[in-house]
Order: C-alpha cells, then sequence, then structure tokens
C-alpha cells in the first residue's frame, strides 16, 4: 500500500479507533496489517502512543523505505505525514526548523529560491525529515558530506513515556536514534544546517569505465573533485566486461556556467519532466534476464565515453526515477528486494567477488549503483562507514534469492561489513549482530528508554531488536 493510499485512509484520525490498513514497504514485499493513526499534533502524537496498545507502535513517513521498518503487523502506526510545518528559515545562517512529516521536497521547494539546498537527499526526494533522520539517509556526496545526521543541530523526540527531549549532537540519545529506524521514539521535528548554492541546476561529468578495477580506478583518483558521484553499473556483464559501468559525477553549477537566459532565474526549482506511470502490474517474466540484459547494454552503450560539464535540473541528476509514478511496480506483483552493502577500504576483493557471483548468478538488476562513503557518523546503527557500497534491486521472487543474499551476508559481515536497514526485508539477526558493533549499545539504551517496547516494527521483531 502506498504511503498516500495509508494517509487517506488514516486521515483525521489521531488517538482512538482507526481501521486496520494493509502496509508494504516500496519493495512490495511482506505486506502486514495495522491501525493507522495521523496526528496532526504534537499533543495528538503523544495520546497515539499512548493508546497504541499491546503490539506497540511505529512512526511512518512517506513510506519510501523498501523492507518492514514501517510496519508493525497487529499493532499501530503513526503516519507523520500530518506534521508537515515549516517553522522557520534563517536565510542568512543557513538553517531551517520543521517538522517531521515535511518532506525533502518541499524543503526544496521553499529553499532553494533562498540560495539553499538540502545537505543531503536520497535517490528519492519524497521522504520525510523523519525518515532522513531515522535511517540516517545519505546521498551520493557521502565522501564529502556525511550523512543526514551529520547536519542536524537538534531534534525533538517523543519517548515512550509521553516526555518529549530535545536532543542534541554528541549525546547517547541522538546516536542511538540516527540510524535506529524509529525504535527510541517519535521524531517531532528538526533543525538542519543548509548547503548554500548560487543556482538550481548541476554540472555533470559523464564517462563510461570498461570493468569494475577501471570504475574503481576511476573513483578512487578522482572522487575528491567532486561534491556527488555515483556510478551505474552492470551486474550482467560478465568476462571482461564484469562490472563495466557508467559514472556520472558534479556539483552545483555556479551562477557564471549558466547561459545569459538561465540566469535571469537562476534558483528555480525546475521539474526534471514527468513520464507516464508503470501499469498497475507488469507481467512477472517480464524483468528476467534477456530483458534486462538488453536494458543495460542499451544505457551502457548510449552513455557517452566522456562527457564534462553537461548542466542537468536537480531531479534529473538525483531523482531520476521519481518521474515515474509507482516505478515499483514494474517487477509485477512479487516486488522486489533492494540490497544494498558496505565493505571497507582494503577489502576490494570481497567487493570484487561479490560482483563476479551476482553476475554468475545472472540476478536481472537494472538498477544497480556503486558509491565510495567517506568517514561514518556516530548513529550506532548508522550504515554508512568508509568504503565501498553498491544497491542493486532484484524480483523478490527469484527461485533461490533468500539463500543466495544469506550467502552474501556471510561474505560482507566475515570482512567487517554491513547490510542497510531501511533497505532490508530478509536479514537474519546473527548477522546483524555481526555487522553492527554498537548494537548492544543501542539495546541497552532502548531498554531502558522503553523497557515495555512500545515502539516496535516488523523489522524489529523479525531482527531481535
Amino acid at each position: 500500500m502506498s504511503a498516500e493510499t495509508a494517509a487517506a485512509a488514516a486521515s483525521g484520525a489521531a488517538a482512538g479507533s482507526a481501521a486496520a490498513v494493509t502496509l508494504t514497504g516500496w519493495g512490495r514485499t511482506a505486506p502486514t496489517a495495522a491501525r493507522v493513526l495521523r496526528p496532526r499534533s504534537p499533543g495528538e502524537a503523544a495520546a497515539a502512543v499512548r493508546d497504541c496498545g499491546a503490539r506497540g507502535g511505529i512512526a511512518r513517513g512517506l513510506g519510501r523505505a523498501y523492507g518492514d521498518a514501517a510496519q508493525n503487523a497487529g499493532g499501530t502506526v503513526l503516519d507523520m505525514t500530518g506534521l508537515d510545518r515549516i517553522r522557520s528559515v534563517d536565510a542568512e545562517t543557513g538553517t531551517v526548523v520543521c517538522d517531521a512529516g515535511v518532506s525533502l521536497h518541499r524543503l526544496m521547494e521553499v529553499l532553494l529560491p533562498l540560495g539553499w539546498f538540502v545537505p543531503v537527499t536520497p535517490g528519492t526526494r519524497y521522504v520525510t525529515v523523519g525518515g532522513a533522520v531515522g535511517a540516517d539517509i545519505h546521498g551520493k556526496n557521502h565522501h564529502v558530506s556525511g550523512s543526514f545526521g551529520r547536519h542536524v543541530r537538534a531534534f525533538d523526540l517523543l519517548t515512550a513515556d509521553g516526555t518529549v527531549r530535545t536532543v542534541l549532537p554528541g549525546t547517547e540519545l541522538f546516536d542511538a536514534t540516527t540510524g535506529g529506524m524509529g525504535l527510541t521514539g517519535v521524531i517531532l521535528s528538526a533543525e538542519l544546517a543548509l548547503l548554500p548554492v548560487e543556482t538550481s541546476l548541476m554540472a555533470v561529468d559523464t564517462e563510461r569505465a570498461r570493468d569494475l578495477d577501471d570504475l574503481m580506478g576511476r573513483l578512487t583518483a578522482t572522487d575528491h573533485h567532486y561534491r556527488y558521484s555515483v556510478a551505474w553499473i552492470d551486474l550482467l556483464a560478465r568476462g571482461a566486461a564484469t562490472g563495466r559501468a557508467v559514472l556520472t559525477r558534479g556539483d552545483h553549477a555556479p551562477l557564471d556556467a549558466l547561459p545569459a537566459r538561465a540566469r535571469r532565474a537562476p534558483l528555480v526549482l525546475r521539474p526534471g519532466g514527468r513520464l507516464p506511470g508503470a501499469p498497475r502490474h507488469l507481467p512477472e517474466g517480464l524483468l528476467g534476464r534477456a530483458s534486462v540484459g538488453l536494458f543495460n547494454e542499451f544505457w551502457y552503450r548510449r552513455a557517452p565515453r566522456r562527457r564534462t560539464g553537461q548542466l542537468q535540473r536537480i531531479p534529473a541528476f538525483f531523482h531520476p526515477l521519481d518521474g515515474v509514478p509507482r516505478w515499483n511496480r514494474v517487477y509485477g506483483r512479487g516486488g522486489f528486494v533492494q540490497y544494498q552493502f558496505v565493505v571497507g577500504y582494503g577489502q576490494e576483493d570481497v567487493l570484487r567477488r561479490v560482483v563476479r557471483r551476482i553476475s554468475r548468478r545472472g540476478c536481472p538488476s537494472f538498477l544497480a549503483v556503486l558509491k565510495r562513503f567517506g568517514e561514518g557518523d556516530p548513529g550506532w546503527l548508522s550504515f554508512p562507514m568508509p568504503g565501498w557500497t553498491l544497491a542493486l534491486d532484484v524480483p523478490a521472487g527469484l527461485p533461490g534469492l533468500g539463500a543466495f543474499l544469506d550467502e552474501l551476508d556471510a561474505e560482507v559481515a566475515a570482512a567487517g561489513g554491513r547490510v542497510y536497514l531501511a533497505k532490508d526485508a530478509r536479514l537474519r539477526p546473527e548477522a546483524l549482530r555481526a555487522m553492527y558493533p554498537r548494537l548492544p549499545d543501542f539495546l541497552a539504551l532502548r531498554a531502558e528508554l522503553d523497557p515495555r517496547s512500545v515502539f516496535t516494527s516488523d523489522l524489529a521483531r523479525r531482527l531481535g531488536l
């Protein structure tokens, strides 16, 4: 079920009775039903938490977590999109205070005309600020800017005892909440530090890499010249072409890079174009190995061998899939799994082995990206760490997928790496414990803060959090 449908079903509901609503993550796997409440004020949020019942509650934003992090079977889900005020903007210092239900899209609309941009954005702008903090999201600029929590100056957190706490960086509660997947409480509002920009266009360089080693060499040698960097990687290519990729990097275009006509309104958020929505359901076999292989061949060949300084609109550079409504339906009724892991620098052989295994397995993934992470942030369950991160989408119904990903988990964990909880739908608890060394600290603080597990989710139950 989409976030929009959930919001409509829960419209006007705060504390009190509400019909059960079936929810899924963006991957559309493992649907479960919960009572959905939509508070419109901190007071209503507190009342909803008190009324969660024995199965507890979890906050939910726009439903872009891929797995089950914002579901709560048989319990309560708090749709936080009703708390959607931008409270203040300081255009001199570059800070904004807003409710947790405000989307990054809305922030861009308001802030760009003032010469400011969100400090971190993932591959979609339709995520809420509360979700961005709870998942400690990262973007194409992690090697420069870190993840979202690094730019949060404070947030207000509604805890299980009904207290609203103002949480500051450098505290244990801050580190447990950034990346804590909503399990320490309900984020009500946040103060963010912003990035100054001169225009709403991006100056983009694009080039092809012939294989994985060529790609890693280019990234290692020149990534420091760019604020944003990402590579689309062909995971079906084999032999000498294994890991071939299209590398796209850029920065916010300065005013003097714009043509004269564009300089008249340099900070207008120009739409990136809206493509027709995907059909409601596509045949399961449509995105098989052959069709994805043809797409990957086309995508690689159409990319320029090298092009510099192309001006692109912000939606086209950061969020191309946002132009395809309901694109998550293209995998058919069974949905899809997004698998994202990171391994540290010095573990390049592990990355090579994983890419070769995926290639030999023939996983039909046309949404696969490789990036470099910079220094990790202090969140105890925050995903990024210095190293290489690979994300790929695969149809959930692929035969033997679960066992195959379990094997990859073991290899990643043995190398000191981890998987991303905001995209996870199937990780095993024992793998989680091997991947996140601060997990005992998180569990201890959570037990102290919320001994009755008022805040819980399908992900929390599955992983024993």
